[in-house]
């Protein structure tokens, strides 16, 4: 079984609020990366904020993110893909990431609606809300990726995707493995799996061999850890964050503080954490850029 690979979510949509300890800004994302780090993290999945914590897809922003990050710690930086509510055409998507040059990038291998229901109110906040991701545009978001040595973190919001996956590994469009991001839901949210155990195990029937992929798992506007003891016991990864969940549970605790917590569930069972470099080699990537 590999060493526990951490993905830091640190800033994903959710906004500061009850837990104020979200960064926005790259210097506040490049401390919160450092401290992250020094709490066991390998990876610090980043989204460039306004501010004010606005959306924002600007590829000078990512850019100095990238290197804000990289001159406080090793961690590795993954960026987002610009999502296509305010990014538009493939290559705007990708435009960040050709000028930041992370170490990683999302890549969501599928479709799916992303409207939130209330049942509270019985009804759904929105109605038109489709996040739309053709094969055609996930070839090219994977071959740009494979040109540029950005390894593809794969998106997985349900068993289709995962089957996607097992054809981009046939035709050799992923270099393997290839790392999957499992994604659960919670909030509203029913594009995914519940974040269950019963949400989680769902995928587990339709994983590519061992070796093909890596996995790891996020719990969209949900708390991650009713599912971190499985992902220990299975040999997955995870990717815990203030950025999909405000913790109250914790008494609203910085995204450090939920590393250190990991950190310790793992060691408690037996399972070493992944330094950066160690997820590198783990996950067959490019050496750290100059």
């Amino acid at each position: 079984m590999n060493k526990l690979i951490i993905t830091v979510r640190p800033n994903e949509w959710m906004m500061r609020g009850p837990n104020p300890h979200i960064p926005y800004t790259p210097d506040e994302i490049a401390e919160d990366a450092a401290r992250c780090r020094d709490a066991g993290a390998a990876i610090m999945h980043v989204h460039a904020r306004l501010p004010d914590g606005g959306k924002t897809n600007s590829p000078e922003l990512y850019t100095e993110i990238a290197h804000k990050v990289r001159a406080k710690s090793d961690i590795l930086v993954h960026t987002t893909l610009g999502n296509i509510h305010n990014a538009g055409s493939d290559d705007k998507r990708m435009a960040h990431v050709a000028e930041a040059r992370p170490d990683m990038a999302s890549l969501d291998i599928g479709s799916n609606n992303t409207d939130t229901y209330l049942p509270g109110e019985k009804r759904f906040k929105t109605t038109d809300r489709a996040y739309v991701n053709t094969i055609e545009s996930c070839l090219h978001f994977a071959r740009t990726m494979k040109k540029l040595e950005v390894k593809p973190l794969v998106a997985c919001w349900s068993v289709p995707f995962l089957r996607a996956v097992d054809a981009f590994l046939d035709m050799g469009e992923f270099v393997e493995p290839a790392m999957v991001n499992l994604v659960l839901c919670e909030g509203g949210i029913i594009g995914g799996h519940r974040g269950t155990t019963d949400g989680l195990a769902a995928f587990f029937h339709a994983l590519p061999p061992p070796g093909k992929v890596e996995w790891t798992v996020c719990v969209k506007k949900g708390n991650i850890f009713p599912v971190v003891g499985m992902a220990l016991e299975r040999g997955g990864h995870l990717s815990p964050g203030l950025g999909d969940y405000h913790y109250p549970e914790l008494g609203y605790p910085t995204n450090a503080e939920i590393v250190r917590t990991i950190v310790a569930m793992a060691k408690a069972v037996g399972r070493e954490v992944a330094t950066p470099d160690e997820a590198r080699k783990i996950l067959n990537m490019s050496p750290r850029p100059l």
